[in-house]
């Protein structure tokens, strides 16, 4: 048997396992003495981590971990008895635990190291808290290795960069479990019962088969991509005097969480979105007064107010949620058997608006020509007006793909640009590119740089360059929305940057992030005129980097920047003259 070398100084087995092993051997070597103990028990299935080739002994014990901390790393190794099955769950409290076919020990040691701050046991379930959110590859890392000594042992490496989720010798049996009412892709806890909250089935890790859970939050059941959630409805049925509404159940998903409140027959409901969250209206149902608080980052408490014709339910989400965005919600049918209907409400300021833009809001209203400006005479031909006249610059290109995550940051860029390109160009304006292929100006990269602002020549009016952000994997919860750079080359770059966000984030519904200020972008300090960099999304995060994968929400951020653009070149926000 190979010993991990990583983890060979930790492994010291106790006096208690030990004498498991021994006695494990004994069994396994003389069928007299397995005969004596009675018959031989059966050989467990491989599933959920068990381990394999064993027998299932009736006093196997899990917990009590040994660990080891490293920097900001702890190493967390909980040994392994034969027939044990288990089940890795990362949420945003940390990684739990459910175990099967072992006692689970009650722990001598809470706080196990840096990134390990609590240690929790509930019946089956051991929970190891940790200071930031897991998902399905970041902040955690899992493997299995067998000792010189033959024990087992189940390895957990926690950070807030730690990259990997289940190890290679896990990966290959990973599936995504089922289990959950067919067209609710949830598996949620009552919330506030301080164990880690209700997770999707896509979040369990489970070694049973080889099929990767992808990392996107699940869909909203029975949503319509592209339509806007209904505000109020009802569920179908006739009310029934009395209906208790039970607490919701609490789904936690990276980026997103979600609450599903289970509606009797007949009750309605009314979304009144506001600057601190969502409040549901509710009638034909009551409830006692129930609340509960740090839920998670999307829900920071919920709150049942019952009154005299019905119940108010409130989301308080610390971020701002109107009618296109921050939320979706749809109602979902009673399953066959039950006379409950689902109100299933997903939570994140990420969620922006997805839908279609109309015809008429696909038509920019027309920018009229200006005069000529000294030393464009000659390019006006003797006109005494011209088209006014704006860069357009799609970040990166060719081999410099930038961002990499949900979609590739070069390829969005471009796909936006060449929408403001046709929706300026209709209404008048002369656009620029700096290019309109999949290509880099020069390959060196600070040339490329200086070049695309050189393209801003005399008689341009604006620049502006359009980007996608990211942040690395363990921080990727942390970025989402969009903001909008300026640098003071110019006394009218903050009133254009100002302009370009609020238009998008106006169009979008995504969340603004606001305008940034920074002497570090060559394309904006090497720029003559006004000039403005947009990070259109975070292709990093979960959701937004969904956002960025739709049409609907591209056609929106290119309709934001071309308003933008226009507002700047008739309300004056443009050069004047050549500085």
């Amino acid at each position: 048997m190979s010993v991990h070398p990583a983890v060979s100084h930790l492994m010291t087995p106790t006096p208690r396992l030990r004498l498991a092993a021994m006695v494990c051997c004994a069994l396994l070597a003389c069928p007299a003495a397995a005969q004596s103990q009675g018959p031989t028990l059966p050989t467990p299935s491989r599933q959920m981590g068990a381990p394999t080739g064993g027998t299932t002994f009736q006093h196997a014990i899990f917990g009590n971990p040994r660990s080891s901390n490293e920097g900001n790393h702890t190493r967390v190794v909980f040994d392994l008895a034969l027939g044990v099955t288990y089940a890795l769950i990362p949420t945003v409290d940390g990684l739990r635990i459910d175990v099967a076919g072992a006692e689970i020990l009650a722990p001598v040691r809470t706080a196990l190291g840096i990134s390990v701050v609590d240690q929790r046991v509930s019946g089956t379930q051991v929970s190891l808290i940790t200071p930031f959110a897991l998902t399905r590859t970041t902040g955690w890392r899992a493997s299995e290795a067998t000792l010189a000594s033959g024990i087992r042992v189940l390895i957990l490496d926690l950070g807030p960069d730690v990259l990997g989720g289940a190890g290679e010798n896990l990966r290959g049996l990973i599936t995504r479990l089922s289990g959950a009412p067919q067209g609710l892709a949830i598996s949620a806890s009552v919330a506030g019962t301080g164990t880690p909250g209700g997770v999707t089935p896509s979040d369990m890790l489970s070694a049973t088969s080889g099929v990767t859970p992808p990392a996107a939050p699940p869909p909203l059941p029975g949503g319509v991509p592209g339509q806007v959630s209904a505000l109020s409805g009802q569920a179908q049925g006739r009310i029934q005097p009395g209906a208790l509404l039970p607490a919701p159940r609490i789904g936690k998903n990276p980026g997103l969480t979600r609450v599903v409140l289970e509606l009797p027959p007949g009750a309605a409901y009314r979304m009144l979105p506001s600057s601190l969250g969502l409040r549901v209206e509710l009638t034909g149902v009551s409830a006692a007064p129930l609340e509960a608080q740090a839920i998670s980052p999307e829900l920071q408490a919920w709150r049942y107010e019952p009154g005299t014709d019905g119940l108010t339910v409130t989301l308080l989400t610390g971020t701002p949620v109107t009618n296109r965005s921050g939320w979706r919600a749809q109602l979902v049918l009673p399953l066959p058997g039950t006379d409950r209907s689902r109100l299933a409400i997903d939570l994140s300021p990420s969620l922006a608006d997805l839908t279609p833009l109309t015809p008429r809001e696909r038509v920019l209203a027309a920018v009229p020509a200006t005069p000529v400006a000294r030393g464009t005479a000659m390019l006006a031909l003797g006109a005494a007006l011209v088209k006014p006249r704006a860069v357009i610059d799609p970040g990166h290109g060719g081999r410099d793909s930038g961002g990499i995550g949900a979609v590739i940051e070069k390829q969005v860029a471009l796909e936006v640009a060449l929408r403001v390109r046709d929706l300026l160009s209709k209404a008048g304006v002369d656009v620029i590119m700096t290019r309109d292929t999949d290509r880099a100006l020069v390959p060196d990269k600070a040339t490329d740089l200086r070049m695309r602002a050189e393209l801003a020549s005399p008689g341009t009016q604006v620049f502006v360059s359009i980007h996608v952000n990211a942040l690395p994997a363990a921080s990727a919860l942390r970025g989402y929305g969009v903001e909008t750079w300026w640098n003071p080359n110019h006394p009218l770059s903050s009133a254009l940057a100002a302009l370009i966000q609020n238009n998008v984030t106006a169009v979008t519904g995504a969340f603004s992030r606001g305008l940034k200020n920074t002497s570090s972008l060559s394309v904006l300090r090497n720029s003559r005129i006004p000039a403005a960099l947009i990070e259109i999304g975070y292709t990093s995060h979960p959701v937004d980097g969904l956002n960025l994968k739709d049409t609907n929400y591209l056609d929106r951020v290119a309709l934001g920047i071309a308003q933008g653009v226009r507002e700047a070149l008739v309300t004056g926000v443009t050069a004047g003259k050549e500085r």
